[in-house]
């Protein structure tokens, strides 16, 4: 433990190496585990019916994978994935690795412009589609973007908005001329030598995995991320929860996302643990039901979704006792929260982390048995083999204490932004990914995050920190959730504004807002703008898009 406390007085930390980084790729590392757990339940989906065993799940895999070669997909090409949770999901993750193909994934929320831009921009060859998801037309919006699609045979159009994409796979039946069924491609399974002779050419440090940016800044980037970057985060993030062999991780959170398919997905594969998915989405009653039948012993979410399960469990009794551990991320676990996960849950284990997809994707996360304080209050202390910085604007490292951005170096670092060498050159400095976050150590070594350094408001000359104010709104008993940004002015350079979120039953008006912040917070800080909203613009991971609010806010002053 004391090697995680910050070097000299300066916030400047270093992770462990006694337990040596995975040197394997993706399809060596389920071939290892697969060998060694092979009777033991690999995944489960339980609204599909679908349980497999890593032995079933290795030749599942590999059927797809030969489905995949006999299509003329080659190393290197780039495959996109379009849906919910699914089993097609993973089998698409491990067989796209088995060939060397680089997945990229495609957030279910996208709409056609999204679409199109994420397409072109990684130049996909292939697309593996869901039929719909929610109020999403999947097929429709593809053959919107591709009409090309409905009246040729599969490989043999070329769509004029869409140029590289030459292969749509669709999951369940179509009618479409030019898509592929999924399922056709599940044909062979026992001929491994084309596969194994394909697999023996990988690296660790290949390109395995391109995710977007979640777009809470604006244009998503693509992080390309390889075999080794996930495949040691993935260990790492499940050694802290000490998951093992035969588990079950009950995984609601979206697989597109890395909490989805590093942390839960790779992480239970490393342990040769039960990768258990409730259903395509995220309810709160289904994940329940799931953690109960399947006696799961880790849980991943986000904070809205433990409070949904919470509300839930006041209605209806459950039997949970197996649960003990598991991830809370996205957002910092309100106190009372944290209690009610432990009482009601019997969660005593549950950590939290931090991360971003540039840095595939965790660098700081509590241990199971750090005090609830430093769980609630903190995102825990630096992962192994990392090495993270806390820097001022000049980068220079600043004292523990002190507010700066923080700085992650080491083997989780992405090799940069597809197609982008300047952006990749402007976030990756001498190997130090610049996150854009602002935090402080302590002591000993634990980290808090104080924001976005792009979020920092400078009104006529003084730094504000947005989560301060946040965090002082939020201590009132009315106010549910808030978040602050800052507006241009012409006076001050920038000014405080504030969208908040009334507590149930409460009624709030932007005077009573500003009456609050009065004399308990310094002049500077006040809210010159305060909203009144029931919610906030968010991500599909629940992280708040504050530049949403910000664009709002400047339409309405037009």
């Amino acid at each position: 433990m004391g090697k995680l406390a910050p070097i000299n007085g300066m916030s400047h930390v270093k992770g462990s190496t006694d337990d040596p980084l995975i040197d394997a790729t993706i399809p060596q590392l389920v071939s290892q585990i697969s060998a060694q757990h092979s009777s033991e339940t690999a995944v489960v989906f339980h609204e599909q019916g679908i349980r497999r065993s890593y032995a079933a799940f290795t030749q599942d895999i590999d059927a797809l994978a030969h489905g995949l070669l006999d299509l003329g997909l080659v190393k290197g090409d780039r495959v996109g994935i379009w849906s919910p949770n699914r089993y097609e999901w993973v089998l698409t993750q491990f067989a796209t690795a088995r060939l060397g193909l680089v997945l990229v994934n495609i957030n279910p929320a996208y709409r056609l412009n999204e679409l199109e831009y994420a397409l072109n921009k990684v130049e996909c060859r292939a697309l593996v589609t869901a039929q719909r998801f929610k109020s999403s037309d999947y097929l429709g919006m593809i053959q919107t973007l591709a009409p090309e699609i409905t009246t040729a045979h599969p490989g043999a159009w070329q769509a004029a908005r869409l140029p590289h994409l030459q292969m749509v796979i669709a999951m369940g039946e179509t009618d479409i001329a030019g898509a592929i069924p999924f399922d056709s491609l599940m044909t062979n399974a026992a001929d491994t030598d084309a596969l194994d002779a394909i697999t023996d050419t990988l690296h660790p440090d290949d390109a395995i995995n391109i995710q977007f940016t979640s777009g809470t800044t604006g244009r998503p980037k693509g992080a390309t991320l390889t075999h080794r970057n996930i495949v040691n985060n993935a260990g790492f993030v499940t050694d802290r929860i000490k998951l093992g062999t035969g588990e079950g991780l009950c995984i609601p959170v979206p697989l597109y996302h890395c909490f989805g398919m590093v942390m839960g997905v790779l992480g239970a594969l490393t342990k040769g643990a039960t990768m258990v998915f409730p259903g395509e989405a995220f309810e709160p009653a289904a994940t329940l039901e799931t953690l109960e039948q399947e006696n799961c012993v880790a849980l991943y979410g986000v904070p809205t979704m433990f409070l949904a399960m919470l509300q839930d469990l006041d209605s209806t009794g459950r039997d949970l006792s197996a649960l003990r551990t598991g991830i809370m991320a996205g957002a910092l676990c309100p106190m009372e929260v944290m209690r009610a996960v432990q009482d009601k849950m019997g969660m005593h284990e549950l950590t939290i982390c931090y991360g971003m997809t540039e840095t595939a994707p965790v660098s700081f996360q509590s241990f199971t048995d750090d005090p609830v304080n430093k769980r609630c209050e903190t995102v825990g202390r630096v992962h192994p083999h990392l090495e993270v910085k806390i820097v001022d604007p000049d980068g220079n490292t600043v004292p523990v204490g002190a507010t700066g951005e923080l700085c992650t170096k080491g083997y989780s670092v992405m090799q940069g932004y597809w197609g982008d060498a300047e952006k990749t050159a402007d976030s990756i400095r001498d190997g130090w990914m610049m996150t854009g976050d602002l935090a402080f150590f302590d002591e000993e070594g634990y980290c808090t995050i104080n924001g976005r350094a792009k979020d920092m408001i400078i009104r006529g000359g003084e730094n504000i920190y947005p989560r301060e104010i946040e965090d002082f709104l939020m201590s009132h008993a009315e106010i549910s959730d808030a978040q602050v940004f800052g507006l241009p002015d012409e006076r001050f350079g920038e000014i405080v504004c504030a969208w908040v979120i009334p507590a149930a039953g409460h009624d709030l008006s932007e005077d009573q807002i500003k009456a609050m912040c009065k004399d308990q917070i310094a002049h500077f800080k006040m809210p010159a703008h305060v909203r009144i909203v029931t919610e906030f613009p968010m991500t599909v991971t629940g992280k708040p898009q504050k530049f949403v609010m910000r664009d709002e806010m400047l339409a309405a002053k037009a």
